[in-house]
């Protein structure tokens, strides 16, 4: 059974760079435990005015307990994209830059339980997730990973969502969003919008799991990652096992990051678009292709797009990412 890097086709990208500082990726979630070890020598900037005021505080507010919601979930999505190549698992892209804008405070994530090894679909109030959206994308984001969703439903009006996720696809920034866990069919105001990448989570086997929501816009621009029993940094030290979306949605912003590294001549939508084209299976149901990083990255090559050679911070024995 292939493991999740090199069953997405990011080990091999991985293996020639770990990508690079200019490209800004946003992770709009809980607060972050900056003094993890995992994270040491990241490049790590947090907006401040954010759940916490996480930016204004010189004390890190996440304390390595691991019993608080917000810090658990906030540092394992970060972890998975920008943990030193060090740690298991490395994480995707570390070379990259990350801005951390914390929209839940300590102790307040909500949502409904999704599996043994995920505590809660994390929901926030649409117009707190439209303000960091928009302060994510002046602050000079590249990447947008929301593993978070509204926390009222579609039918609610949701225009102040709508217009931040506008202004995202106007300035080009790729926008990668949990397709959420509640296990429906239907579509909420992130994964219809037509400039977001809805991801839903695959088991090991490669399967659609059951919790993951499917729709008819996640199906035909979204796509499948793994999100079965993913192994990221815990708070407290210790590996954190979490199952569902919020698992799957890294897998694809490390993607878009590590492509925009290599090809930062490639306009935004010829790499969302390689992504999307370059998946694994038919794009015929409400549930998306897999994930094939490798795969886009050898589209971007064959369309007169020159990589940079080996990336940022090519690593010295690839078959540790294995």
């Amino acid at each position: 059974m292939a493991e999740p890097l090199e069953q997405t086709g990011l080990a091999r990208r991985m293996a020639r760079g770990a990508g690079r500082p200019e490209i800004v990726v946003a992770v709009v979630d809980g607060l972050v435990a900056l003094g993890h070890p995992g994270l040491a020598g990241g490049h790590l900037r947090v907006l401040p005015g954010g759940a916490g005021d996480q930016g204004k505080q010189g004390d890190d507010p996440c304390r390595p307990t691991g019993d608080d919601a917000s810090c658990r979930h906030g540092t394992y999505v970060v972890g998975l994209l920008g943990a030193g190549r060090t740690s298991r698992p490395p994480g995707i892209c570390p070379g990259c830059t990350f801005l951390l804008r914390p929209i839940f405070a300590a102790g307040r994530v909500t949502g409904r339980p999704a599996a043994p090894a995920v505590s809660v679909t994390p929901a926030a109030r649409p117009e707190d997730l439209a303000a960091a959206i928009v302060e994510c994308v002046d602050a000079g984001a590249r990447v947008l990973n929301l593993s978070v969703a509204p926390d009222r439903p579609s039918s609610t009006d949701h225009r102040e969502l709508e217009w931040a996720l506008d202004h995202a696809a106007n300035r080009a920034v790729i926008t990668i969003v949990a397709a959420g866990n509640q296990g429906a069919v239907g579509t909420s105001v992130l994964t219809r919008h037509p400039w977001t990448v809805p991801v839903v989570a695959y088991d090991r086997r490669g399967r659609p799991m059951n919790l993951s929501n499917l729709g008819g816009s996640i199906g035909a621009r979204g796509l499948g990652a793994p999100g079965e029993g993913i192994v990221g940094l815990g708070v407290d030290g210790r590996p954190l096992a979490v199952t569902g979306t919020s698992a799957a949605a890294p897998f694809v912003a490390g993607a878009v990051a590590l492509l925009l590294s290599a090809f930062p001549a490639a306009p935004p939508a010829d790499v969302r678009s390689a992504l999307l084209l370059t998946a694994v299976g038919p794009r015929r149901t409400v549930v998306p292709p897999f994930l094939d990083a490798w795969g886009a990255y050898t589209a971007l090559a064959r369309t007169g797009n020159a990589p940079l050679p080996h990336g940022n911070r090519p690593l010295k024995n690839p078959e540790s990412l294995c």
